[in-house]
């Protein structure tokens, strides 16, 4: 474990994309603390630019402080996120374990499920699932764990169809452990490293699902996210270009963060990229 930490402090894109993080992590957590004012009260002239009325990046078409809707906007995020991911991860890493353990039937019934979820495009499934039902974080979330776990448990069954068979698997059959003991004791902690590394990037994929669901108004509407934000403002974008730029920004720079994140996680934990490298 040890090991894996110092491999991953000497990863350049991995510490970059670590240090990006924590600081909008430290940013959404001192959030209430930074702009104490709620990101929906008018506290400014409409239309302010960065720097006037003491709004560091300017207001909104109502006089709102677009700085307080990035920061809060980053609580909503990467809460919707990180939840949405790991949702997805146990859908998929359940299926995918009982999938590829034993195989047969199930595995068939289960692939062609998994097939099925795929056929429709993640986004448009989203949006007649939150059209469905009503626009609400915890539907918001479900959503998007719902229409991002495929992957997941694809990569969850071939993992499982890869050591199933290895000795330390039969040693526990011959010993008479149930499935669910091999499943959990064995198989599992042998499989997680790259199932890890596709949830993180699953965290970046669930963020712009919400952004593009809010950006289209199919957000929760009693929360500010980003989306929100850059779809209120597109109208206006000739003359307020800082109601949009500045949340994109934050999007931006939160995904790459995710992804740069997610690479270095993923070259620590890959054995043979982690031996080419040293």
């Amino acid at each position: 474990m040890m090991d894996a930490v110092r491999a991953f402090l000497r990863h350049p894109s991995g510490m970059v994309g670590l240090v990006l993080l924590l600081a909008i992590l430290v940013l959404a957590l001192l959030a209430p603390v930074l702009f104490p004012v709620s990101p929906w009260e008018m506290v400014g002239t409409p239309f302010s630019p960065p720097g006037e009325d003491g709004l560091l990046l300017g207001g909104d078409t109502l006089g709102r402080d677009v700085a307080a809707g990035v920061a809060h906007g980053a609580r909503v995020s990467l809460l919707i996120g990180i939840a949405s991911a790991l949702a997805a991860m146990v859908i998929g890493v359940v299926t995918g374990a009982v999938s590829g353990y034993f195989g047969g039937t199930v595995d068939l019934v289960l692939m062609r499920v998994t097939e099925l979820f795929q056929t429709v495009p993640a986004f448009i499934l989203a949006i007649l699932l939150v059209a469905t039902f009503s626009p609400t974080l915890p539907t918001i979330i479900l959503t998007i764990g719902a229409v991002s776990w495929p992957p997941l448990a694809r990569l969850t069954r071939a993992e499982f169809l890869r050591l199933r068979h290895r000795e330390f698997v039969e040693a526990a059959l011959c010993q008479g452990e149930g499935a669910g003991r091999i499943v959990l004791g064995h198989i599992l902690p042998n499989a997680i490293s790259p199932i890890l590394v596709v949830t993180s990037l699953t965290v970046a994929t669930a963020i712009l699902l919400e952004s593009a669901l809010s950006f289209m108004g199919l957000g929760d509407p009693n929360l500010m996210s980003w989306g929100f934000m850059i779809g209120a403002g597109r109208t206006v974008i000739r003359t307020a270009w800082w109601m949009s730029v500045f949340p994109g920004l934050a999007i931006l720079l939160t995904v790459l963060a995710i992804n740069l994140f997610g690479e270095g996680l993923s070259d620590v934990l890959n054995p043979r990229v982690s031996r080419r490298r040293a």
